[in-house]
């Protein structure tokens, strides 16, 4: 059921971008896992402002690559994770994993379709 459109996409984007940058103050990041968290939300910037979509900016990712760029992203994040709890970070491991699935939830649930044809 694919019920977010290609704006809901891009908002969602916008709003995880913010949330990233705000939760190694939020959730008390420190080292690595405050630098990571940081890195990703300069990263997820320049993919949604790159992707065309209605949201984007500079218009030059293809939606649908967006969208692959997110699995593997997904699938990256839980690896991270998995990383980070075999370092110690149990506040790493949780806060990847959630994001990972998180991910993995909106590309289920979007509609890379919406946007095709779009001028």
């Amino acid at each position: 059921m694919r019920i977010l459109s290609a704006t809901t996409h891009g908002i969602i984007d916008y709003l995880l971008v913010i949330f990233l940058a705000a939760s190694p103050s939020l959730f008390h990041m420190e080292g690595w896992l405050a630098t990571f968290t940081y890195v990703l939300a300069g990263v997820h910037l320049l993919v949604t402002i790159s992707t065309d979509y209605n949201p984007g900016i500079i218009k030059i990712i293809p939606f649908r690559v967006h969208g692959l760029i997110e699995i593997v992203v997904a699938v990256v994040l839980a690896v991270v994770a998995f990383l980070f709890y075999s370092n110690g970070s149990n506040l790493g491991f949780y806060f990847y994993m959630a994001l990972a699935i998180a991910i993995l939830l909106v590309f289920i649930l979007t509609d890379f379709k919406s946007n095709a044809g779009r001028v």
